[in-house]
């Protein structure tokens, strides 16, 4: 038995006795189990202090950057979503200015077409008219070559059948009647 514990061994039959027992059977050498107490206490501040403490804090850094990280990853979720939202709002919005073109350029079409299909109607009927005149005009120069062929044709039947009968006067008053009437029918 060692000196410090003597006073607590002093009571005889108390929980300290019956340390003391397991002490003796288990060989406690004190001065060694001390020794061991403190080495295994500067050990486990040594490793606390140099092995433990920088683990842990790298741990931490690491959580936080993992959840930095996955903050971030948040935010950038949430960017994506509201930044498709917008392509697709100014997607929609393209093509309802697209439909909106077409729309003008059909109007815009039908217009020229329609325009195009007046002029060219007018155009024709320009043309028409044109020829209308043109036959008019022809037909006019074609009666009064007629009237004119008539007339001598007229005068010179008439003259042959008159020549007998008629005299010289009589014949020239009946050619100039004739003339006249025929040029104003």
């Amino acid at each position: 038995m060692s000196l410090p514990l003597l006073p607590l061994a002093a009571a005889e039959g108390g929980p300290l006795d019956s340390v003391m027992q397991i002490v003796g059977t288990f060989g406690l050498n004190w001065p060694n189990f001390i020794a061991q107490c403190f080495s295994f206490i500067v050990v486990a501040w040594v490793l606390w202090k140099f092995a433990i403490k920088p683990v842990a804090a790298t741990l931490d850094e690491r959580q936080k950057k993992i959840e930095a990280g996955l903050k971030y990853a948040e935010e950038m979720k949430a960017r994506l979503e509201a930044a498709e939202a917008a392509s697709a709002a100014q997607l929609k919005e393209a093509q309802v200015k697209a439909r909106e073109l077409i729309a003008e350029a059909q109007k815009a079409a039908k217009e020229l077409g329609d325009r195009q299909q007046q002029e060219a109607v007018a155009k024709a009927a320009a043309l028409l008219e044109k020829a209308r005149e043109a036959i008019d005009l022809e037909k006019k120069k074609m009666l009064a070559e007629a009237r004119t062929e008539i007339a001598r044709l007229v005068v010179a039947t008439t003259s042959r059948v008159l020549a007998k009968e008629l005299s010289e006067l009589e014949r020239a008053r009946y050619n100039e009647a004739a003339g006249r009437e025929l040029t104003n029918v």
